[in-house]
């Protein structure tokens, strides 16, 4: 028999009319790479509300904003200096609301980045710690501590920063004197603040109805899985330089049991706005205690990231699939699918590049859409676009310098994109200033324009996907049932009765029964060609 796997969607605490989220196709923007609408090389809101038409035409259902709070920068947006208003690069709280309500108007809802483990150290909490002694409620609002060994000048403990290097930072006191050290998971600006405090917990209250109040259709959570830290804050039994966010079993940087109380108030708040969703970033590989941040008090979605780290490989692509859903079955929450963001090589790279990485790419994006649940949309994906090969004097992510030049960072998967014309910077700005990174000159074939007459295009193949999607019942169903296939292959129908196939192997391979809606690739007399999927009907 069929292998088949079910998992029951109706989450037990909400009202269907209010889930909008549990089938949605969400478009993540980076807003510095998106749109520039003032010339000076940087996207911003106003950009973005420029090209709601296009997110519209695409089809997708909502955006995440990527961090537009009030930030210096130091890990463009992840390091916010004020919660509750809008960086001036950006734009301002009037140009927000404006987004905010031209999206609903075309009915497309916002949701935006949440950065609670860690505030910028130019965050008036930070500088009041700085400007105070050793011990007082000022410090008890981050991580202080003094340091070991003679004179206290090793770190607290041996931990590492996800940037490269510790992850503390030894502050001068007021009197002038070395004193205590700072805690930072990640740039040495990014201070990590203690949740063991009831004002983290307040403060972060209070940014949630700010912005809720302000219209927006819920959060996504950075970091959520590393916001609780383990008393004592003990030493790590391996501290190796760590790949970005790679959370090992047992790393006490991440997934405490603490971390689920965090995410129960943060509930508590949006349960207050029906309608409003709080997905989290949960870089968690075993299956249950990531299904825990999806029980049914606590995160609406959580990121599962295994089609991410799956190769092009048949057997471990399903079995990427099958640990998403069951890590989410056993407690009635929605499975989520994504492919890449801002901190991970595009698909097209890391499928191989070339033809052979954009046919890869296309075929996954027929498996990803295929599949029950929420489906998240880097922006630029369907574009089919790769990392670019950038300089190293055009490097600005914060890893190249804290790995000392060894670690270039996630420049390559950040390029803003391009939107017309034959030579950079392609419509995205008006050349008064250059873009903040480059844009190769060979995206002329990838830009909007060029796509979107161009039944071939990958942009054209997103936007087939999407209407289908969206608009044919046979992508119902919480149920994918698998199919025998071929060698390197695989194929699995939803129980509204669409039927998904891939070739991951070198030859042309025989369609299952049924009618073809969709092929990412022409068929080869008749079959599905290598490195191609189908939908089937």
């Amino acid at each position: 028999m069929p292998y088949v796997t079910e998992v029951d969607l109706a989450h037990p605490t909400e009202d269907s009319a209010d889930a909008w989220w549990r089938d949605a196709v969400v478009y993540q923007v980076y807003p510095r790479s998106f749109a520039d609408s003032d010339g000076d090389g940087v996207g911003d809101l106003a950009g973005i509300r420029d090209k709601l038409g296009y997110l519209e035409l695409l089809g997708v259902d909502a955006i995440w904003l990527s961090p537009v709070m009030r930030s210096p920068m130091a890990d463009h947006g992840y390091d916010v200096a004020d919660p509750r208003d809008i960086d001036p690069l950006f734009g301002d709280l009037a140009d927000f609301d404006a987004l905010v309500a031209e999206a609903h108007e075309r009915e497309i809802r916002v949701t935006m980045d949440l950065v609670p483990n860690h505030t910028s150290d130019q965050h008036a909490w930070f500088a009041e710690a700085l400007a105070a002694s050793p011990g007082s409620p000022a410090r008890a609002r981050y991580y202080f501590r003094d340091g070991r060994g003679e004179g206290g000048t090793e770190p607290p403990n041996n931990w590492r920063s996800m940037f490269g290097g510790p992850a503390w930072t030894r502050v001068t006191e007021p009197d002038g004197s070395l004193g205590q050290w700072y805690l930072h998971l990640f740039a040495s600006e990014q201070p990590d603040l203690n949740w063991d405090n009831p004002e983290v917990s307040d403060d972060l209250a209070r940014t949630l109805r700010f912005w809720l109040d302000r219209g927006i259709d819920g959060f996504r959570i950075d970091v959520a899985h590393g916001l609780a830290k383990p008393d004592q804050l003990p030493d790590m039994a391996h501290n190796d330089e760590s790949e970005l966010l790679d959370s090992a079993e047992g790393d006490p940087r991440f997934d405490q049991d603490g971390v689920h109380e965090i995410h129960r108030n943060i509930r508590k708040v949006l349960d207050e706005y029906p309608g409003s969703v709080a997905v989290g970033e949960v870089w968690v590989d075993d299956d249950e205690r990531f299904g825990d941040y999806v029980r049914p008090d606590e995160l609406h979605l959580a990121f599962n990231f295994r089609l991410v780290q799956a190769d092009f490989d048949a057997t471990a692509i399903r079995e990427a699939i099958d640990h998403s859903i069951r890590a989410v079955g056993r407690v009635g929450a929605t499975p989520t699918w994504t492919l890449s963001n801002h901190d991970v090589d595009r698909e097209v790279t890391r499928y191989g590049g070339g033809a052979v990485g954009r046919d890869r790419a296309r075929a996954m994006a027929l498996v990803k859409l295929a599949l029950p649940g929420v489906a998240f949309l880097y922006n630029g994906s369907e574009l089919g676009l790769p990392n670019a090969d950038l300089p190293d004097e055009a490097l600005r992510d914060p890893m190249w310098e804290r790995s000392g030049h060894t670690e270039r960072g996630r420049d390559a998967c950040r390029i803003p994109l391009p939107w017309e014309g034959t030579e950079p910077p392609f419509g995205f700005t008006d050349g008064k200033s250059a873009p903040w990174l480059p844009i190769p000159t060979d995206w002329s074939g990838l830009t909007v324009e060029s796509q979107l007459e161009d039944l071939d295009s990958t942009l054209t193949l997103y936007r087939s996907a999407l209407e289908l999607r969206a608009k044919h019942p046979e992508f119902s169903g919480a149920e994918i049932e698998w199919y025998g296939s071929p060698s390197e292959c695989l194929a699995f129908r939803r129980a509204g009765g669409v039927i998904c196939a891939l070739n991951a192997s070198a030859e042309p391979i025989s369609l299952p029964p049924g009618t073809l809606v969709l092929a990412s690739a022409p068929l080869i007399d008749g079959k599905l060609a290598p490195n191609a999927a189908a939908w089937l009907v």
